[in-house]
């Protein structure tokens, strides 16, 4: 059964700081690379703005995001929204950013935009003290929790190696568009926490995933639907005490964004950004190995911003 006729049956109606170089070498990971034709670029870093203005110029260089949200379609952006701190402390994805997607998204006639995550602290706290609610709805989206399960149905992952089915949230089922809005940071399980990891908001059972190779299973959710656009928020990026963090003393300020099309790709910049080699991440080795994208930053046609 394909996406769309499982929804149709099971689904029913949609519901309503610090140095930029403390971490990384940022110049090797834009450095040159062949100018390809217009619109033509693979991944787009962007650094030194606010992150609605970064977004701006980076979805220029790919085209406008007419490229990936048509007239009438629905379309899901998933940021980080786990856990009840600021927006400084760098816990979610930066308020800002999840805005102007969401006007992009509309600008270009998209029929709805929501936005969820699956929390982890209490989602209405959450929800407000990261800005991101009150920042979607100005925009115009419509803001979900992630609590209920009624909204999860399982899905069988096929491809999977340790996770092979899934209660994964109907607006993830059911959407024309899939955009991608992770936040990059540490993680106490995983090292780092980017766009591969962010899919676990997603899902109703996260602690089987923790008990059954936590990074296989990143991967292996990777298989089932991949986002057509990923946007990393490095503006403010947490560098120790992830995932929920301790203080401002853990966070850096980097203003920096990586924009892809390919999750693989846009997991790796950003860990360059970060300072760790992407194949050092199981995770992101696995989703290679499993054909989600690419690694090697060297093949891609890679645009560099500075604002």
């Amino acid at each position: 059964m394909d996406r769309r006729e499982f929804i149709r049956r099971s689904v029913g109606g949609s519901i309503v700081a610090g140095s930029a170089f403390a971490l990384g070498d940022y110049g090797r990971l834009l450095a040159a690379t062949p100018s390809p034709k217009p619109n033509a670029y693979d991944l787009v870093a962007v650094k030194g703005g606010e992150p609605d203005d970064m977004f701006d110029s980076a979805i220029e260089a790919l085209g406008g995001i007419g490229a990936f949200v048509k007239k009438g379609q629905k379309v899901l952006v998933k940021p980080n929204i786990g856990w009840d701190v600021t927006p400084e402390r760098g816990g979610n994805t930066h308020p800002k950013l999840v805005s102007r997607l969401v006007q992009h998204c509309l600008n270009a006639g998209a029929k709805e935009v929501y936005v969820f995550d699956h929390t982890c602290d209490n989602w209405i706290k959450t929800y407000k003290n990261s800005g991101v609610e009150k920042a979607a709805k100005d925009a115009g989206a419509k803001v979900v929790s992630g609590e209920s399960e009624s909204y999860y149905h399982e899905v069988d992952l096929p491809k999977g190696k340790r996770l092979t089915k899934a209660k994964v949230h109907e607006l993830l089922l059911s959407a024309d568009v899939f955009i991608n809005a992770p936040i990059l940071k540490h993680h106490s399980s995983s090292r780092v926490t980017i766009g591969l990891k962010n899919s676990m908001g997603m899902v109703w059972d996260r602690g089987y995933w923790h008990r059954n190779d936590l990074h296989q299973c990143i991967a292996d959710f990777g298989t089932y639907r991949k986002p057509d656009l990923t946007v990393v928020d490095a503006y403010y990026v947490m560098k120790q005490n992830g995932p929920r963090g301790v203080s401002l003393s853990d966070v850096l300020t980097m203003k920096s964004q990586i924009v892809a099309t390919d999750p693989v790709a846009a997991d790796a910049a950003a860990a360059k950004i970060y300072g760790v080699e992407p194949r050092d991440i199981p995770h992101i080795a696995y989703a290679e190995q499993m054909g989600l994208g690419k690694t090697a930053l060297e093949t891609l046609n890679i645009k560099r911003i500075k604002l």
